[in-house]
């Protein structure tokens, strides 16, 4: 058996970097193939020695980033952990997956619901399902254990959770932006679990 060819793969891994930009930026439908080849200083052609199309670049990236991040929450939910020490984790794993693949995370932001329509991109649903089931379970689990609100509505807080941690891949820069990761996880978490006012003071 031939041993890969780390030169290639390094090359392969560059051009689904510079793709994954590119549909981030500027959309999947309205990203070609030559303007990819463009960016990346080669002819069209040549991209199909390593991707076998468009819709193929665009699937590896979106299963890259999700098989990672759902690794990583089966990881947490494992873990036995509070109910709030997981809730906590899973904001923390969300806000580290969008630092580490923003590109990644704003095209699913932008292209999941028309994506998941292929048969190619089923996936995306199942992984939409086990996301809300996931955090569900730990909204529920936290109400009945006492650690949040015995009147929680768990479906409307599933949905504020999971449109605010993500709208962050909008404005929130990766690097050398002022705000670090580790900092936007906290903030935010102090917001939703702890308020905005200091308990016991009156204007």
């Amino acid at each position: 058996m031939t041993a890969p060819d780390p030169t290639k793969s390094a090359r392969r891994t560059e051009l689904l970097d510079l793709a994954a930009e590119l549909f981030a930026e500027r959309g999947v439908r309205a990203t070609t193939v030559r303007d990819i080849a463009d960016a990346a200083g080669i002819l069209s052609g040549s991209l199909y020695h390593h991707f076998s199309s468009k819709e193929g670049m665009v699937d590896e990236i979106l299963r890259g980033f999700l098989d990672e991040l759902f690794g990583r929450y089966r990881e947490i939910a494992e873990e036995g952990l509070s109910a709030r020490a997981t809730l906590e984790a899973l904001v923390l794993a969300s806000y580290e997956a969008i630092d580490r693949s923003h590109a990644a995370v704003a095209i699913y932001q932008s292209e999941a619901k028309r994506l998941q329509t292929s048969e190619r991109f089923a996936y995306i649903d199942e992984y939409n399902r086990e996301f809300r089931e996931l955090w569900r379970r730990v909204l529920t689990s936290g109400v009945a254990d006492g650690s949040f609100r015995p009147e929680l509505d768990v479906d409307l807080a599933y949905r504020f959770l999971r449109d605010t941690v993500w709208v962050a891949v909008r404005w929130y820069q990766p690097a050398g932006g002022s705000v670090t990761v580790d900092t936007l996880a906290k903030q935010y978490l102090t917001i939703v679990l702890d308020g905005l006012t200091v308990p016991g003071h009156t204007d």
